[in-house]
Parts: structure tokens; sequence; C-alpha cells
């Protein structure tokens, strides 16, 4: 064997034994792979733009609550009005152009396609652990899962977004990404926890709706049905 197929094979078995390591997640719920949705080619959208990914923007934003005129495809003032109200919720620039970052954070991938709702990428566990930390720096190991669980059932869940980015950036769906929390550092609990929950692990047991009952006064959310009672919070359906 020659010293150049010896080092190609060397470098090969590296390569599988990092997979096979970054493979192993906390918590021991299985094996999932990420994306990398940066990587793939995206389309910038902006005023005058006309086309499907218009489309999928306009209709993203109306599930989302920002965009109330027609899904015509057209990039009129009233679709960069909704997108710009998105970016500025969002935290992000408020520009009113549809490029890389925002298609990220409306869960939109390239020529305006949806993200696949199994395939989560490296922006999936990042924001979603950004919601954990910011929701649930407090409780348990346990609870911060469980928060991470309760927005993926909504991804699944006919009545929500079908987007993690789409779930918590829904009009008044997180209080949190308003408040000064939201932009504190990631607990590395919190994105531990948003990778057990993208596994697969619900502490929830199902849940749809979480409160803390010493904060919340919401008439709707103490109607809901609890499920489980995890640290501060209470899981429901």
């Amino acid at each position: 064997m020659t010293v150049y197929k010896a080092m190609k094979n060397f470098i090969a078995a590296l390569v599988v034994t990092a997979i096979l390591v970054s493979g192993t997640v906390l918590g021991g719920v299985g094996y999932l792979a990420f994306s990398d949705s940066s990587q793939g080619s995206y389309a910038v959208s902006r005023l005058g733009s006309t086309g499907s990914e218009v489309k999928s923007i306009q209709k993203k934003l109306s599930s989302l609550g920002y965009y109330n005129g027609s899904v015509d495809g057209i990039y009129g003032q009233a679709t960069k009005s909704a997108v710009t109200a998105f970016q500025r919720n969002c935290g992000i620039t408020a520009d009113g152009i549809c490029g890389n970052q925002t298609l990220l954070y409306l869960g939109l991938g390239g020529s305006g396609g949806s993200s696949n709702s199994t395939s989560y990428s490296n922006s999936d566990v990042e924001l979603l652990g950004k919601l954990i930390s910011a929701e649930a720096r407090g409780e348990s190991y346990e609870g911060q899962v469980a928060v991470g669980a309760v927005v993926l059932n909504r991804v699944k869940h006919p009545s929500f977004p079908d987007s993690i980015s789409g779930v918590i950036y829904q009009n008044g769906a997180f209080s949190c990404v308003n408040d000064s929390n939201w932009y504190a550092a990631i607990a590395d609990s919190a994105r531990r926890a948003a990778i057990d929950a993208l596994n697969g692990w619900d502490p929830s047991g199902g849940a749809i709706y979480y409160y803390n009952a010493k904060k919340t006064t919401n008439s709707f959310m103490h109607s809901r049905p609890v499920i489980k009672v995890i640290g501060d919070h209470r899981f429901c359906k």
C-alpha cells in the first residue's frame, strides 16, 4: 500500500470516528443528524420581486399573523411592511428584504420551499436553545427539555406554524422574545436540552402549552387541562 493510500484510509477512518462520536448525544435518546441549512441556496426577495418564493413568504407571514394581504406572489409595500415587522420582532436587521437570515428565521429554504420538519439545522438548535434559556433558565434540566418539547409539539400540531422559527416567533406566543432575557447568552444546559428535545425526549407528555401559575393570570392558560407539573411550569393540552 502506498503512503498516499495509507494516509487516505487513515483520514477516512478519522472522519467516520468523528461522525460516530458527534452522533452520540446527551440523554441517550438516539442520534439525530442536523442539516446545515446555511449551506443551502437562497434567493433574495425584496420590494418588486415576484414568483413562488414571494408566495411562500407571504403565506408564512400570514400564518404568523404579520400579513393580511393577498398571497399573490407580488412583493409589494404590504409584504415589505410585514417582513419588516417580523424582522423587528426577531431582533434582526429590519430592512424589509428577505435574505438568507430572514428566510432561515421564517423556516423557509431555497427557492421558497419550507424546511423539512424532520430535519433540523444548527440554526434550529441555537434558536430552540435560546428559547429554552430565556423561558426556563431557573428550571430543572427535565423542565428545560419539556419547554423545548412543547415547541416541537407545536411544530407537529396543525394549529401552529410548521417550523421551529415559526412557532417561536408567532405573534404573542412567547413574551420572552421581546424582553431582556432574549438577548442573554444561551445557557449550556439549554443548548443540551434543545438537542435532547430534538432527539425525541418529551417530559411534557405531549403538551402544546405551558405556563407559570405564579406569574400567569391569563384565563385561557388556566383553563387548559394540565398533563404534568415540572418545577414552576404546568404543561397542558
